[in-house]
């Protein structure tokens, strides 16, 4: 089991061990929440080691980026009505990778840095400049292993990879900015999902499973991912794909990526505050943020 540190309230004062109960409940995750977004507020004071924690989470949404083109291309490349399917059970690894190994990512920060700030556990500017680090260290790091796996050439474009690569591109270059937009904001809300169930569980398999599921449903479905699209338009246009183009390139990673934000901060990070926050304890002013000192298991 795992032991997971919770902030102390005006009124407890107290630390709660996960392996006490086996869900936390809704006011004891977004406490939480507020004490990892103090925590990524104060990373953001040292760039080097944010940038670098965002491009390891960067380039874990890659792998499964890679592993989903690889493992569902030659379906695709044979008419395989399962190729969806196929997509969407593998790429769970991504975010798995993300909560067990640690690592900075936009995504899921979005709704935790927003909880954050409706706390009033951190400031606006403090959260802005936090999530701004990591979508940078996220896009080097998705950028980064693009790169290499180009060079390798693993996911060529004579690969049934490579093929599903330039379709996959292609499929999100016929989308529209509103469609992408409402993707991208159904996609995160699915990823918050994720991370809000898995930290209020104490069971390791529990928490993969939760993962798995909802990011299952998001790849299946075919939503958008801004940090995922990172490593899928870089590969795209080092191997040249006629969809691919820096333009497109822009235009995906900016929709995609406020849908996703009004997904996390909104959908799942406001809709909890609104539904968990204990009214009994007075509002923190801005002044008075805390930080318990011990980082949490995973930095997500």
């Amino acid at each position: 089991m795992l032991t997971r540190y919770v902030a102390p309230s005006s009124r407890g004062r107290r630390r709660l061990r996960r392996d006490d109960q086996r869900v936390l409940s809704l006011p004891q995750t977004l406490e939480l929440h507020g004490d990892l977004a103090v925590h990524k507020v104060e990373l953001a004071r040292t760039p080097a080691r944010h940038l670098l924690s965002a491009a390891l989470a960067g380039a874990y949404v890659g792998v499964g980026v890679l592993l989903m083109l690889a493992a569902a291309g030659p379906l695709r490349a044979a008419g395989s009505p399962w190729a969806p399917t196929v997509q969407g059970a593998v790429f769970g690894i991504a975010l798995v990778l993300v909560v067990f190994a640690g690592g900075e990512l936009a995504t899921s920060a979005m709704m935790i840095l927003a909880q954050g700030t409706m706390l009033r556990r951190v400031a606006p500017g403090a959260a802005a400049r936090a999530l701004g680090l990591t979508v940078g260290g996220n896009l080097l790091g998705g950028a980064a292993l693009g790169l290499l796996v180009h060079l390798s050439g693993v996911l060529a474009p004579s690969t049934a990879g490579g093929q599903m690569l330039a379709w996959y591109v292609e499929h999100k270059a016929a989308a529209s900015t509103g469609e992408l937009f409402v993707r991208g904001v159904l996609c995160n809300m699915l990823v918050c999902l994720a991370i809000w169930c898995a930290n209020r569980m104490s069971s390791e398999g529990a928490r993969i499973a939760v993962i798995a599921w909802c990011l299952f449903a998001f790849v299946s479905l075919g939503f958008e991912h801004v940090v995922a699209n990172m490593t899928t338009f870089t590969l795209a246009l080092l191997a040249g794909a006629d969809a691919a183009t820096w333009g497109e390139a822009a235009r995906n990673l900016v929709v995609v990526g406020l849908g996703n934000l009004v997904g996390g901060a909104v959908l799942v990070g406001g809709a909890y505050v609104a539904v968990g926050r204990d009214d009994r304890v007075p509002a923190r002013p801005w002044r008075t943020v805390e930080h318990s000192g011990q980082p949490s298991h995973e930095r997500v």
